[in-house]
């Protein structure tokens, strides 16, 4: 990410268009001047030179530390990234002969990573002649889908796909705060 930060600001000897407006390192606009003269005065303060607004014209460019400019839009991009929640797809996988208890354990299993803030995907399989009775199939995951409740919203109904019955659950949408 740092290589894309040093190619998206061009610095001192970089910058080729003249003239440009400068912004000192204390904040206060330094007025539109050549840029060898705006390279000395920041080479005079010990700083860099870095065009911050390079498609207006005529350009600004602001007298600041690049290094430690660099380093802290690597900072704010580490805190944005950790911000951010990943999720994933988790599975709970049934079948048509499955009885109350063992549903009850994978509703709860299902409940607990909806509140995570994952996906679920429900699978029910079929196996040998189970395929003849495939309406079993659709009631059970239709029922378990019923019996999770407020935890998720189910995002796509029950359909077959050859020799299984998926549906995909969502935790619900928080409000916007």
């Amino acid at each position: 990410m740092n290589k894309e930060n040093s190619k998206e600001y061009r610095v001192n000897s970089q910058i080729r268009v003249s003239p440009i407006v400068v912004i000192g390192h204390d904040g206060r606009n330094m007025g539109s001047m050549p840029t060898h003269r705006a390279v000395e005065i920041a080479a005079e303060a010990g700083l860099d030179l870095v065009e911050i607004s390079p498609n207006s014209r005529p350009p600004v460019c602001r007298v600041m530390d690049f290094g430690k400019f660099k380093f802290d839009q690597k900072v704010k991009d580490k805190k944005q990234r950790r911000k951010q929640k990943q999720s994933q797809v988790k599975e709970v996988r049934l079948s048509p002969s499955i009885q109350d208890h063992d549903l009850e354990t994978k509703l709860k299993a299902a409940v607990k990573f909806l509140e995570q803030g994952h996906r679920v995907s429900v699978k029910l399989e079929f196996r040998r002649r189970e395929l003849a009775h495939k309406d079993i199939g659709i009631t059970v995951v239709n029922g378990f889908v019923g019996r999770i409740g407020p935890s998720g919203t189910c995002v796509s109904k029950p359909k077959i796909e050859g020799r299984s019955v998926i549906c995909m659950i969502e935790p619900p949408q928080k409000d916007a705060e």
